[in-house]
């Protein structure tokens, strides 16, 4: 069951930020690495499964921040959520590196059904039965809640993949499948860093000194890999390229909605309000928390669009008679980053133009101004932070 401090609609994202704005500077600052345990991650915003739906919006958070406390005094919270923006800037600009992750887990799939030591690490780390304190504890957390503090994510990727030395695409995918915050582009890259492999050479060695400090002496772990052998990487990275170009809506066309998981305020926009709505849809998601968000989605666009038919959920495969059946010549979404939903969508994208159909995506500014600095390392994108509130958040 999911920590019910987790918020998952938007009403209850906004009640989550204001609760939070107190301590979004100075005491974030001092104490976001705390690991106090489950249901008692107070020191962080909790945010992250609302901005991963975008339930509430970057730039919406980033303002109530800011115009709090000012940029410098909450500058490490600024930067936290712009980081999440960097691994989507960098993944859209290397779209090819999540096709080759999703290869690489089926590729050490097969790797585990050959090595049955192999295995049997694996399924104790699942299952929480390493022996290592701290990362059996956190593995439970994850698979009971769906939930870990973002510092120990960090810990539990690097036992995983040093002390415990299974493959990181494993390890990725495993907490991918647990998290109700998962994010393609986060989750992937993150555990690419704590590898060596983002940052080629420097990886991120998990301490039991340090884990004993931060978690307040719950833990203290033995035995924990000193040295970091980072794996050969089995991705090829190529050089960034272009974010990939959408079509934009056409104003006078009608219009089937389609809500999906990258962004469930779509209705708080003013290019989309102006849009003549003739259905709403909803894209399956992978999970019930998804299903949750999904539906208030749903909810507060049947409020904007009151005339609009609500068709519910559909799959990838009836967008187009979707769309046919209630009269509308194009579709309408939010910017599907690289991804799974991005995926799904990709072997319809012909049968939408074959049909007459425009496939219209709408990029918020704030990526569209970002993803430019995403290009290579994180610090190119944070010492561009400045500007960038200046220009989309600051009144």
């Amino acid at each position: 069951m999911a920590d019910t401090a987790i918020a998952l609609t938007r009403d209850a994202a906004l009640r989550r930020l204001d609760d939070f704005l107190p301590d979004a500077a100075g005491a974030y600052a001092r104490l976001r690495n705390k690991e106090n345990g489950p249901g008692r991650h107070v020191h962080v915003s909790r945010l992250s499964a609302a901005l991963r739906r975008r339930l509430v919006s970057e730039e919406e958070v980033v303002r109530a921040v800011v115009a709090r406390h000012g940029l410098s005094k909450a500058e490490k919270f600024v930067s936290e959520v712009f980081w999440r923006t960097y691994w989507k800037g960098w993944l859209e600009q290397r779209p090819s590196i999540w096709d080759g992750y999703v290869m690489a887990v089926e590729r050490t799939a097969f790797q585990l059904e050959a090595s049955a030591q192999l295995r049997q690490r694996y399924t104790a780390a699942m299952e929480a039965r390493t022996g290592i304190d701290c990362f059996d504890a956190w593995a439970l957390e994850l698979t009971q809640t769906g939930y870990l503090h973002n510092w120990a994510r960090m810990q539990f990727a690097s036992i995983w993949i040093f002390t415990l030395g299974l493959p990181w695409e494993l390890g990725a995918a495993f907490m991918f499948d647990q998290l109700i915050d998962a994010d393609p582009a986060s989750n992937t890259l993150s555990w690419r860093w704590v590898a060596g492999l983002h940052t080629v050479g420097k990886a991120y060695l998990a301490d039991a000194e340090r884990i004993q400090a931060m978690t307040e002496g719950r833990f203290a772990p033995r035995d924990l890999a000193r040295t970091a052998r980072i794996p050969a990487d089995s991705l090829v990275v190529p050089q960034p390229a272009a974010v990939r170009q959408a079509h934009q809506a056409d104003p006078s066309a009608a219009t089937l909605l389609l809500l999906t998981v990258e962004d469930l305020s779509v209705e708080q926009l003013a290019p989309m309000r102006s849009l003549p709505v003739q259905a709403l849809a909803v894209l399956e998601g992978r999970n019930a928390w998804d299903q949750t968000a999904l539906s208030d989605g749903l909810a507060r666009a049947a409020q904007v669009w009151p005339e609009a038919a609500l068709v519910g959920n559909v799959s990838p495969a009836d967008i187009a008679e979707t769309a046919n059946a209630h009269g509308c010549s194009q579709i309408a979404t939010a910017f599907l980053p690289v991804g799974p939903v991005a995926a799904s969508i990709a072997p319809q994208r012909a049968a939408f133009a074959e049909q007459g159909l425009r496939f219209a995506e709408l990029l918020r500014d704030w990526d569209r101004r970002s993803w430019p600095h995403c290009r290579r390392g994180f610090f190119a994108l944070k010492e561009k932070i400045p500007a960038l509130v200046q220009e989309m958040v600051t009144p």
